[in-house]
């Protein structure tokens, strides 16, 4: 039986993952955040001191990233996520952890220790998974693929109200520069390099709110997995 696949990709802090999750929850679908998985790995290696060991340690990290001890459970206000069976669901969050994610992303290595972890989540009725390569490089069949994005300033100030939200601190100058230099970061890196789809429907979320971008992504996600 063939598993339907939505790919959602695009640059942090462009609503894909609150997306994302609506999209699944309205289709019935299995969830991938595939950032979840290399903040953890990121959170993981920092926790070890290996962060900045990447190149002398490499084969060390890619056995700590094939071996990653995680668990997604779902909760009635999310997903609780696992580490060594410790909750880090609001760590991983972090913009530290995000830099930790980027940095992790670039090593051609550790990418392909996770690519197995992200493929085992296609399973029928369908999946909808979260990235920046996800259309590109892990599920370049999926039926349905989409890239969001929106300005660095709206994404810094989204980010902002979020980490406030979680009752943390946050300063829109410092959340703007991480972003800008995550892009760069992403944008520039060897292996599946951030960039859409060459048929992904492209949107723009920097003037629109939750309720449209989901209207005009179901529009799409029907068309395509009725054709």
């Amino acid at each position: 039986m063939t598993v339907q696949i939505i790919t959602i990709d695009g640059p942090s802090g462009s609503g894909k993952g609150t997306l994302a999750a609506k999209i699944a929850a309205h289709y019935g679908f299995h969830l991938l955040d595939s950032g979840a998985l290399y903040r953890l790995l990121g959170l993981s290696l920092h926790q070890q001191n290996l962060l900045d060991a990447l190149d002398t340690e490499l084969e060390q990290c890619v056995h700590i990233a094939t071996n990653l001890d995680i668990q997604f459970t779902s909760t009635p206000t999310g997903v609780q996520v696992l580490l060594n069976g410790e909750d880090v669901s609001q760590t991983i969050r972090t913009e530290r952890v995000g830099e930790y994610a980027s940095k992790v992303a670039a090593i051609p290595e550790l990418r392909v220790a996770l690519v197995d972890r992200q493929h085992a989540f296609a399973q029928v009725p369908g999946l909808v998974a979260d990235g920046r390569d996800m259309a590109t490089s892990i599920f370049p069949q999926a039926q349905a693929k989409i890239y969001l994005t929106a300005s660095a300033e709206s994404r810094a100030n989204r980010r902002v109200k979020q980490l406030q939200g979680m009752g943390l601190d946050a300063k829109i100058n410092d959340i703007l520069a991480n972003i800008q230099a995550r892009d760069k970061r992403d944008m520039e890196r060897i292996v599946a390099p951030l960039k859409p789809a060459a048929d992904a429907y492209i949107i723009d979320s920097s003037e629109l709110n939750i309720d449209e971008v989901f209207h005009l992504m179901t529009d799409y996600i029907d068309r395509q997995l009725a054709d």
